[in-house]
């Protein structure tokens, strides 16, 4: 049996960040204090209670809006800059595997409020979509999922539907090429805010001109915090998650170039 690099690749990249993510990288911090207590009991007292706060704090919205502060483009596109544009590119975030009421797989909540703009978008503006998005744990490619959802729940055709890719650096890659073959050159790129700094550098890194269409915020409204904003939550913890990763995936864009 062959073995695929960039699939063993892929998989090596998500179980890194599994350890580096929020709850195990913080649980693992404490774990390796406590640990280290019986050895050098300040040196572990330190580290646990600095995973402790780490903790503690990734679940507090101050924290995630801490840390969506640089990610997140602070307007959605404007009608002008939809006018410029020559196809909408809709990035997939990940599917669900068990949804025995859709026929066994389709769309996660991530490529659902993506898909929904981008359908948004299409109808405004009468651009035609491409979607992207591979499977690399097997089964039907995200891209079939998101056309499906486009095509059947919010008739909106899909033009091209970009199936191999494992991650945002071949979204761009493996896109540009039925792109370029079309000859689109400025595309309106729609993902989450957040996510959005590191596709448009890959997506420019393939030789197009992108243009903002960001959606689902996860920060404070305005950059404001309301007074039920400073409770700890499952939100907050869910969007450090995500601040986190792509903070992660920027480092990793850096270092790869």
């Amino acid at each position: 049996m062959s073995l695929d690099f960039a699939l063993l690749l892929f998989w090596s990249k998500k179980l890194l960040a599994t350890l580096l993510l929020p709850p195990i990288g913080p649980l693992l911090l404490i774990a390796a204090g406590l640990l280290l207590t019986a050895r050098r009991p300040r040196a572990g007292r330190v580290l646990a209670w600095s995973g402790l706060a780490i903790a503690v704090l990734l679940t507090l919205p101050a924290g995630s809006a801490l840390l969506l502060g640089g990610l997140e483009a602070r307007a959605p596109i404007g009608a002008a800059e939809l006018e410029r544009a020559e196809a909408i590119v809709v990035l997939g975030g990940g599917r669900r595997d068990n949804a025995p009421d859709f026929g066994g797989e389709t769309i996660n909540r991530l490529t659902l409020e993506r898909v929904r703009y981008g359908a948004r978008l299409a109808r405004q503006s009468g651009l035609p979509v491409l979607v992207s998005g591979g499977a690399p744990g097997g089964g039907i490619p995200e891209a079939t999922l998101m056309r499906q959802a486009l095509e059947e729940e919010f008739g909106v055709p899909v033009r091209w539907a970009e199936r191999a890719s494992l991650d945002t650096r071949q979204n761009a890659q493996f896109s540009a090429v039925l792109l370029h073959a079309a000859g689109v050159r400025r595309i309106a790129l729609v993902t989450h805010a957040a996510h959005l700094p590191r596709a448009r550098a890959e997506f420019e890194a393939a030789g197009l001109e992108v243009i903002d269409a960001p959606t689902a915020w996860l920060g404070f409204p305005g950059g404001t915090p309301r007074a039920l904003d400073l409770l700890p939550g499952a939100g907050a913890a869910y969007a450090s998650w995500m601040a986190t990763h792509e903070w992660l995936g920027r480092l990793a864009y850096r270092l790869s170039r």
